[in-house]
């Protein structure tokens, strides 16, 4: 994989690749224990360097062909003689990088400053920089996108059988109910798990906001659900074997609602759909968050646009983000959002909050395209189940 950074010998992650997506998109080797990349710049070479444990695997699994076992610089003996993990595998990195002949460093901003102060010490330069995978990963090739559209569609599978829980509950004394029990949150969320579950999908977070409650956007919710009220189901589904993210949120009633209710339902939906229709290559992320903007505030509603003091109710945030080996990601479809380019993967989530009502938010997933967009969200979009 080739980067060029100016000034550097060598690109060098020390990190495990479980949380850190930089590391599994670089190398493809998912670890729970950190494990080195060394990038050599403007060549497009790359190796890693992991213990013994998990060098079978990586040969197998890695993208990145020269995968080096831990042995091969003495770690166990440099433990035994520092009887300190951290000094030890300083240590061994200052050797691995003198045997690769490089002296200057790049790495991300995140890097350990105890390495970083260990390297400068043994005289490397260490030059922070901001990720050049960051931008890398914006563009998402076929196989990226076909994974993200893999988790959406476990994601619209969850929230159908989640919906049909809603949409079965009898009503008793304004609360819904199921078994002759009251239908919560939880149970609600059980279901959206054990579905995704069965998809070979997880969400690390699933919103399922009821009432004034989802006035506040990332409220995950909790007890009894309620007629005629705003119900905020928000869930980010994951492929566990391709670990791509999509995002997803509907906004439904089970009962008649309110008409202030439903004209922010109808605000939020006409500005999603007029935000969808302008986005292709080259429009900005600002362009697109300024349509949503334009038409919630001609409809009425307050927008965080341009305001400097806090802003708590109307449209309080950005209108999206890109998806993918993280929940978010570049490009920002938000004021300073920046021009899109065909391969990004966006969300268009425009939403209204008001603490006496409650909360709106739709959010589709699209791949943006040179002539327009492509939505991966196929789920339909009804306020009243």
């Amino acid at each position: 994989m080739k980067l060029e950074l100016p000034g550097a010998e060598a690109y060098l992650m020390v990190s495990e690749s479980e949380h850190n997506a930089d590391m599994y998109y670089a190398t493809g080797f998912l670890a729970y224990d950190s494990f080195i990349y060394l990038n050599y710049l403007n060549s497009g070479s790359d190796k890693i360097l992991v213990s013994d444990m998990e060098l079978g695997r990586a040969r197998k699994e890695s993208k990145v062909h020269d995968v080096i076992p831990t042995s091969r610089y003495n770690i166990m003996d440099k433990m035994r003689k520092n009887k300190d993990a951290d000094a030890a595998y300083c240590e061994m990195i200052i050797e691995f990088l003198r045997s690769e002949k490089r002296k200057r460093v790049s790495v991300p901003y995140n890097f350990p400053v105890q390495l970083a102060d260990c390297l400068r010490k043994a005289g490397f330069e260490v030059i922070p920089v901001k990720s050049p995978f960051r931008d890398m990963r914006e563009i998402k090739k076929e196989n990226e996108i076909k994974a993200i559209e893999t988790a959406q569609r476990a994601g619209e599978k969850a929230l159908s059988e989640a919906l049909g829980a809603i949409r079965n509950a009898s009503i008793r004394n304004g609360a819904l109910w199921q078994d002759n029990a009251p239908l919560t949150t939880e149970t609600v969320r059980t279901i959206i798990e054990r579905v995704l579950l069965s998809y070979g999908c997880e969400a690390s977070d699933i919103i399922i906001a009821c009432g004034r409650g989802s006035s506040d956007p990332h409220w995950k919710g909790e007890g009894e659900l309620r007629a005629g009220e705003p119900i905020v189901i928000d869930m980010v589904p994951r492929s566990k074997k391709e670990r791509y993210y999509s995002d997803m949120t509907r906004t439904v009633t089970r009962g008649e609602p309110g008409g202030e209710l439903k004209d922010m339902y109808s605000a939020v939906l006409d500005s999603q759909g007029a935000a969808i229709k302008k986005i292709k290559a080259g429009v900005t992320g600002s362009e697109i968050h300024g349509i949503v903007c334009d038409i919630l505030e001609e409809r009425g509603y307050e927008t965080a646009r341009g305001k400097s003091s806090e802003f708590t109710e109307g449209f309080i945030h950005s209108t999206g983000h890109g998806v993918g080996l993280d929940i978010h990601e570049g490009p920002n479809l938000g004021e300073n959002g920046k021009e899109l380019k065909a391969g990004c993967v966006v969300t268009v989530e425009p939403g209204l909050y008001y603490r006496k009502i409650g909360g709106v938010r739709l959010e589709d997933v699209v791949v943006v395209t040179q002539k327009g967009s492509k939505n991966l969200t196929m789920f339909e979009k009804n306020l009243v189940l």
